[in-house]
């Protein structure tokens, strides 16, 4: 008698699977594309001369829009440049090498922090 439930709960368990898959299936056939339209950037980095300017443009505003430097304090020192470039390496996954950061952070502090020219 056991084997009978065994049976009859495995057929059951595959109906129910095929059941799910073919459910799924529609969903994903039915689903349309999404996109994303993200306004322009009303702020760009600041012209420089520093090597960093380059980096910053093609590693910094590639994930986020150069208001962001606006909005960190203006008499951040270098450590805190520092820290946050290696933060968005360590933490956001930035596609920063290790070698950059400090170009990047000098052009930084140089132009939004507190080594900027008075």
């Amino acid at each position: 008698m056991t084997k009978p439930r065994l049976t009859m709960n495995l057929a059951s368990i595959r109906h129910r699977l095929v059941v799910a898959v073919l459910c799924a299936s529609a969903l994903v056939a039915t689903a349309a594309p999404k996109t994303i339209a993200l306004p322009p950037d009303g702020v760009q980095l600041k012209e420089s001369a520093l090597p960093g300017y380059r980096l910053a443009q093609s590693q910094c505003v590639a994930c986020h829009s150069a208001e962001y430097m606006l909005y960190q304090p203006a008499n951040a020192a270098r450590p805190y440049w520092d820290a946050m470039a290696k933060r968005m390496k360590q933490v956001f996954k930035a596609p920063l090498n290790d070698d950059d950061i400090p170009v990047i952070v000098d052009y930084l502090v140089k132009t939004y922090g507190n080594e900027q020219p008075k």
